[in-house]
């Protein structure tokens, strides 16, 4: 008897319809209890009815305040958000409830779908598929201007700006060229690639120009001594003359169109190891440390002359506005020069920072007032310069000589060829000068480097006597290319 009476009451436990006794009190039990007690305590004999009437209710409406009306909450709970649902669906959810406490009927398979259509019918959905709190209706748009903050910090969408797009930096060139008999000289400049998508190399006493669209080579100029040899080229800012500096103290200009010389120009006491150009204005620079200036255009072409270093002279470059020009020297020194065509022809900032000879020169495309440097083997440093100023904005050991720099315009870059020890060319991140990329290869020091016309391939020569083309700027270059072939090596000569 004592078994069966156990299982009643483990049955009356289970059932969802019979009061648990031992369960907290429901919130609106707790409600309606509270409010008996206050109404009993409002219309006690010792207070009158209006104080009871007045400590009921609150203002519905802030004083002073008459265009908004402001309800405040009259029960407990009032200032949490309680989801309003109708008395249809708590009676589903109702029925749900008690539905999966009852054992389940088997249904045959003809009279189940008519107890869907019914239900489809009379609730206007399938109550088998209905769920117990089900909230119907689309959401309030929100009002016109408004931005809610917490999405705009923690929005998972990543903007355009936020979206960063490593591009492929390929660790072999697109091309090798051999270049035969290059003189393995630091402190010449033997390479340049002009507008005309035109790259002019200096070999032993020849100047070969190589076109990069269509591969031709061209022999341009051959010294008539043996013992001579070509120390600098240097194009014109069209791409249309080239500026050739010899051992034999002269500078040489050259129509590259119809191969022919068009004049030969003196003034220097030793060979002329770098060139530069400022629109029609040569400035040419030699082994006795003076910088000339010629105007190609008139036959007394020499304008004055920079006199500072006190050494070889292997540096030389014009701002891209074309307002100072920068040299460097194997006296260590860094001049920065205004453009005058007055009397005076003093350097505007001496720069002696560099312990070793000076080379590497650099104006930056986008910051004409930027000037990079890079000294030799006794000081492997870059640094960076403000030209305005004269002040050394940044510096970075190398470890290694630097021969050559470049700015790259595509990325914000500044790429770098280097002698001992590392016989390599490195792409450094403007201005924060961190290491993007090296490009091993060669194996023997770096002399000089030229960047193409469209900015995305930078070449390099070495002492190894190979010229490296190494496509590492072409815009949106994200993807792995596929090899589709081996590295085509041409012959300059």
């Amino acid at each position: 008897m004592s078994h069966f009476g156990f299982e009643n009451d483990i049955h009356n436990v289970l059932r969802l319809d019979m009061p648990i006794t031992n369960a907290p009190i429901a919130r609106w039990q707790r409600k309606a209890s509270t409010s008996n007690s206050t109404n009993t305590n409002s219309l006690s004999p010792n207070k009158s009815v209006n104080s009871s009437v007045s400590l009921s209710k609150t203002p519905s409406k802030t004083p002073g305040k008459n265009s908004k009306t402001q309800n405040t909450p009259s029960k407990a709970g009032g200032d949490r958000f309680i989801p309003t649902r109708n008395n249809k669906q708590l009676d589903v959810a109702s029925f749900l409830i008690s539905k999966e406490n009852e054992p389940v009927e088997e249904t045959s398979s003809s009279t189940a779908p008519k107890q869907k259509a019914w239900s489809v019918t009379l609730n206007g959905y399938d109550i088998e598929e209905a769920k117990i709190l089900h909230l119907g209706g689309k959401p309030l748009n929100a009002p016109e201007g408004y931005q809610n903050n917490l999405k705009v910090l923690y929005s998972q969408v990543p903007t355009p700006v936020s979206i960063k797009k490593s591009r492929y930096i390929s660790s072999v060139p697109e091309r090798i060229l051999d270049a035969p008999d290059i003189k393995n000289d630091f402190y010449l400049n033997l390479m340049d690639w002009g507008r005309q998508n035109l790259l002019a190399v200096g070999l032993a006493n020849h100047v070969y120009l190589w076109d990069a669209g269509a591969g031709d080579i061209v022999l341009l100029k051959k010294m008539e001594d043996d013992s001579e040899y070509i120390c600098s080229v240097s194009w014109s800012k069209d791409g249309n003359f080239l500026a050739v500096g010899t051992s034999d103290c002269k500078v040489e200009l050259w129509d590259v169109q119809y191969q022919k010389r068009l004049r030969s120009m003196d003034g220097h006491l030793a060979r002329v190891s770098c060139l530069c150009w400022n629109d029609h204005v040569l400035s040419s620079a030699s082994r006795s440390g003076l910088i000339h200036q010629h105007d190609v255009r008139v036959a007394d072409h020499h304008i004055f002359t920079f006199g500072g270093h006190t050494q070889e002279v292997c540096g030389l470059t014009w701002s891209p506005d074309g307002k100072y020009l920068a040299s460097g020297g194997n006296d260590n020194m860094v001049y920065i020069w205004p453009m005058t065509t007055g009397s005076e022809y003093q350097a505007i900032h001496s720069l002696n920072e560099h312990q070793g000879a000076v080379k590497a020169l650099a104006w930056c495309p986008w910051q004409p007032n930027i000037l990079a440097s890079g000294g030799g083997t006794s000081d492997r440093h870059i640094r960076i310069w403000n030209a305005n100023s004269g002040s050394c904005i940044s510096a970075l050991d190398t470890c290694s000589q630097v021969s050559s720099l470049v700015f790259a315009p595509n990325y914000k870059e500044l790429v770098s060829g280097h002698g001992f020890a590392h016989d390599k060319v490195i792409i450094w991140k403007y201005p924060s000068l961190s290491k993007v990329a090296e490009l091993e290869g060669h194996e023997d020091r770096v002399l000089n480097l030229a960047l193409s016309p469209d900015a995305s391939t930078v070449a390099s020569v070495a002492a190894d006597e190979t010229i490296r083309l190494w496509k590492s700027f072409e815009k949106d270059a994200i993807k792995k290319p596929k090899l589709t072939s081996s590295i085509i090596q041409q012959h300059i000569r």
